[in-house]
């Protein structure tokens, strides 16, 4: 019998995990826009995985809507993800920390190799590597923290230094270098309050600058850095943190009233 798995969400990220899963033997089963996950696990109730290829903004949605026989298959890839995110639903997924790009009518665009951890870790690497996305398998979730949080600090780092200076991320390092270090402070400060525990700066830092040099032309400011900012400044109320760089940044960049 045919392997199969189920892709919820086929937008650009969801599309390139469909074609790699496609390429190795995998049927796949999409749960589009407007349809319930329920309906489609009527179908489909035994996949080996469940890909929630969702944005950020609908993942708790999701999360809290996975039909019971999924929950164990579940596969999250959405930026700004933490543990807490899944512990309290009870799951323990397979999670990717995605370093590729894709956008409409481009194709993948590499950073980095892209680290996974959890019980579907092969497969997964499996499928990227299968479309030539290099992914490589992580050992403890200790190594899975560091990479959720590295990727928040280069994604958040980036956009909100970006609403500033805009340009792109060699730029931000050449001739922003202080404001990129003072942003990134912020937001490692905002992820240790987060996770309830310290974290190594430097080491965090210099991932950060590996990512950089990845892709040096790779644009900071999307359109998803105005909400990014706000929802960190939102994040460091609840736990009574200062964030000083950000709150200059959003004061500066705040729509003028009429």
């Amino acid at each position: 019998m045919k392997k199969s798995v189920v892709v919820v969400g086929i937008g650009e990220m969801g599309s390139v995990f469909a074609r790699g899963f496609l390429r190795s033997g995998y049927t796949v089963h999409p749960v589009v826009r407007g349809e319930a996950m329920s309906e489609v696990a009527e179908d489909v109730p035994d996949p080996e995985l469940v890909i929630l290829a969702v944005a950020e903004m609908e993942l708790h949605s999701q999360l809290s809507s996975v039909p019971e026989p999924w929950k164990d298959r579940l596969v999250l890839l959405q930026n700004e993800l933490l543990p807490r995110d899944w512990q309290q639903y009870e799951l323990e997924p397979t999670v990717i920390s995605v370093w590729f790009e894709k956008k409409k009518g481009i194709d993948s665009k590499v950073i980095i190799p892209s680290p996974v951890y959890g019980p579907h870790a092969r497969q997964v690497a499996d499928a990227l590597i299968a479309i030539e996305i290099p992914a490589r398998e992580l050992d403890t979730e200790a190594e899975l923290l560091h990479e959720l949080v590295l990727k928040n600090v280069y994604i958040l780092t980036t956009n909100i230094a970006g609403l500033k200076v805009g340009g792109n991320v060699g730029q931000l390092w050449d001739e922003h270098n202080a404001l990129a270090y003072d942003v990134a402070t912020d937001i490692i400060t905002l992820q240790e309050a987060l996770i309830g525990q310290k974290l190594d700066h430097q080491a965090l830092i210099d991932g950060m600058l590996q990512a950089f040099n990845g892709d040096r032309e790779h644009a900071c400011m999307g359109r998803s850095a105005p909400a990014r900012l706000q929802r960190a400044l939102a994040l460091a109320a609840e736990h009574n943190l200062s964030l000083p760089t950000l709150e200059e940044i959003a004061e500066i960049t705040a729509p003028a009233e009429a």
